[in-house]
């Protein structure tokens, strides 16, 4: 309690010295008295951003205050725009930094940083000049503060304590000042008063740390209109649709816009507009205050090192980059004009059109500042813009009605084996005919003055259609049926040894449907869209989208009707005749499909490949032989070494040895005339093959 006594009696001190405003550290001096700049208009994005306009007028040298939070700070920063018309300018356009408050108090002579003391404050101007009442004044030079310890009389009831005591050299000498008897201090030096001051409002600031002033100082003589501008993030305005469908009236559509207001401002009589589209958005950290790592470098005396030098980049030089023409430009910025609709009221008067007025002329950041970079169109927008001032209280939301008039469409059941295996949904289909761009939200759907479902709807440009579904038909059946599916030979074709079959296979599914309803009905089937699958039955084109086909069945009230749905593709298969089986080859000697040609040539391959084989087989067969005749003489010779070389055996194994070699002479001989025969039989099948080039 007596550190916070002491803080708050050194604040009015200061305060009481300098009998100033405070200002703010590292900024220019503005004028006192900031004038109001009104909210005027606010444009709503579906891409999560809004467009923020403030209009009024400033007098000679004016000074205009926007507060924002530190989260929409890099917003502000990255799309600020001011305009000063009547011969007027921006000269600055100031704001409070992001840097710590203890890294910016740090930077002042006196430091307030962790709560000072007065005597840890005093230490700080030691050697400044100052005025001490006590209550008599006492000038002097700042000595510094030391601590003394006080014994009390009963020092075993009374422990000692520590008095700060303010060492000062006056004319008279040195003199010691205990720190509690003083009641002012005044600080003779102007600049060391204007520091301590900045750093006492640095710290008044910081109270609400939540929030920076944005302070734009505009120049000129006399009243002027000024208008100031940014994109910060908002809340993505939503619609939301009726549709009134009556089998004796036009189906009615109204739809209304959600807007809310989450600003710490009451958006009073604006402007409003709502922008459909979403132009690309992003965040950049254009606040926080960004120091880059910097390298030691030893002067040369200690070290050879020296800091790397870099040549000019090889970039267009400034002089190419402003060779646009001023025509051309002009018409690109005319690309990003966007039709401008709006609609009020719950219902539209019948052959009269809902449009909007056009839109205000759009801010010209020019006027006041010279523009450094140009804008371009970042896609298809579609704006509806209120026809009265909107006026909608902060933290609070709103519905607005933006449209309200007759479509065009017709009722439909909408079948899908996917979404439902039985009943189709009841459905509609709604075709755009209003000039308006119709955003994505959902639908409740009245049909007979009562409610029939809800549906959801997706971006639906003017002249577009879309099918909405909203309810289970549980008065139709469908039945889908898929039979069995058979593949059929097209064409076969050789080449270079390839055999390359075509087949075509086919696929059948059929729909069988019922209707139990009262009343005749349109069915939509929808029926899977396979890209590699080509539709023959039925013949006449059916409606395609991405993923299904759209078959449209009429039935009559109590009556049933089919829908056949063929589709085919191609497949080819490919043989290898140098090395398949002959019954692969063999099946499409039978086929009608087979041309003669192809048939005789696969005839030859047959031939070849028969004569190749035989050769094979026989060279294996002898092959095999010398093995059984080389493992019988390996067990002649393990006898024989058990044998006297005088026994009858003995003699009768070398006569047997005797004329198996005799043979295996034989035998290689023939296994070569083989192998060459195999391999001139091999070569006459491969250069037939390569030579094959039929249909």
């Amino acid at each position: 309690m007596k550190r916070l006594t002491i803080w708050i009696s050194l604040a009015a001190m200061v305060c009481f010295a300098f009998g100033k405003a405070p200002i703010s550290h590292g900024e220019p001096m503005l004028p006192s008295l900031a004038q109001a700049l009104p909210l005027s208009k606010v444009v709503l994005y579906s891409s999560g951003v809004g467009f923020f306009q403030h209009e009024g007028t400033v007098q000679d040298k004016g000074r205009v205050d926007l507060r924002f939070t530190i989260d929409q700070m890099n917003d502000v920063l990255k799309s600020l725009v001011v305009e000063d018309a009547d011969g007027g300018h921006v000269s600055t356009v100031s704001y409070g930094s992001r840097d710590p408050i203890m890294k910016t108090l740090v930077s002042f002579a006196v430091n307030l940083t962790g709560n000072p003391t007065l005597g840890q404050l005093l230490d700080q101007i030691r050697g400044e000049p100052i005025e001490v009442a006590m209550p008599n004044p006492l000038k002097g030079a700042v000595l510094g503060v030391e601590k003394k310890q006080h014994v009390m009389h009963d020092e075993s009831r009374h422990p000692a304590i520590v008095v700060e005591y303010l060492n000062l050299l006056t004319e008279d000498g040195l003199r010691s000042i205990p720190l509690a008897q003083v009641q002012r201090i005044q600080i003779f030096n102007p600049q060391l008063q204007a520091e301590l001051q900045q750093a006492l409002s640095i710290l008044a600031t910081a109270h609400d740390a939540q929030k920076r002033t944005v302070s734009i100082l505009f120049e000129g003589q006399g009243s002027r209109n000024v208008r100031a501008a940014y994109i910060t993030e908002a809340p993505v305005w939503k619609t939301t649709y009726r549709l009134v469908l009556d089998d004796t009236h036009q189906p009615l559509l109204q739809g209304w816009a959600i807007v809310e207001n989450t600003t710490e401002a009451d958006w009073s009589h604006i402007d409003l507009s709502l922008i459909s589209g979403r132009p690309i958005s992003f965040v950049m950290d254009l606040y926080q205050p960004l120091y880059a790592t910097r390298p030691l470098v030893v002067p040369e005396l200690y070290a050879s090192l020296q800091p790397r030098v870099y040549g000019d980049a090889l970039s267009e030089s400034p002089k190419e980059m402003k060779q646009m023409d001023t025509e051309e430009r002009r018409m690109e910025m005319d690309k990003t004009s966007r039709s401008a609709a709006a609609l009020s009221g719950l219902r539209a008067p019948a052959g009269k059109s809902a449009m909007a007025p056009a839109i205000p002329a759009p801010l010209n950041p020019q006027q006041g500042i010279t523009a450094a970079a140009q804008g371009q169109d970042t896609g298809e927008l579609f704006e509806y813009t209120m026809t009265a001032p909107i006026t909608i209280a902060r933290h609070t939301s709103a519905m607005l009605p933006i449209v309200n008039q007759p479509i065009e469409g017709r009722k439909v059941s909408i079948y899908n084996q996917s979404t439902h295996a039985k009943h189709p949904l009841n459905g509609f289909r709604l075709h755009n005919n209003t000039p308006l761009y119709l955003m994505q939200g959902p639908m409740t759907v009245f049909d007979g003055n009562a409610y029939a479902g809800d549906a959801r709807i997706e971006d639906l440009a003017p002249g577009q259609e879309r099918f909405l579904s909203y309810a289970l038909d549980l008065k139709t059946e469908v039945n889908p049926t898929v039979e069995s599916g058979r593949q059929d030979l097209l064409s076969v074709r050789l080449r270079q040894g390839v055999l390359i079959a075509t087949h075509k296979i086919l696929e059948e599914k059929a729909y069988q449907i019922k209707n139990r309803d009262l009343k005749a009905k349109t069915l939509l089937i929808e029926h899977p869209y396979r890209p590699d699958w080509q539709l023959v039955e039925p013949a006449t084109p059916p409606e395609r989208t991405r993923d299904v086909y759209r078959f449209t069945v009429p039935i009559d009230a109590g009556r049933t009707a089919a829908v056949r749905v063929r589709e085919e593709k191609q497949l080819q298969q490919t043989v290898q005749l140098v090395d398949s089986g002959s019954d692969a080859i063999i099946s499409y000697l039978h086929a009608t499909q087979v041309s003669a040609e192809v048939k005789e040539a696969l005839q030859r391959v047959v031939a070849l490949r028969d004569r190749l084989s035989q050769t094979s087989a026989r060279r294996s067969d002898l092959e095999q032989r010398t093995k059984e005749i080389a493992q019988e003489q390996t067990r002649i010779r393990e006898n024989m070494g058990r044998l006297a070389h005088t026994s009858d055996l003995y003699n009768r194994y070398v006569k047997k040895l005797d004329n198996q070699e005799t043979e295996m002479e034989k035998l290689r001989k023939e296994i070569d005339v083989l192998k060459g025969t195999e391999e001139e039989q091999k070569r006459d099948l491969n250069d037939y093959l390569v030579s094959l080039d039929l249909s």
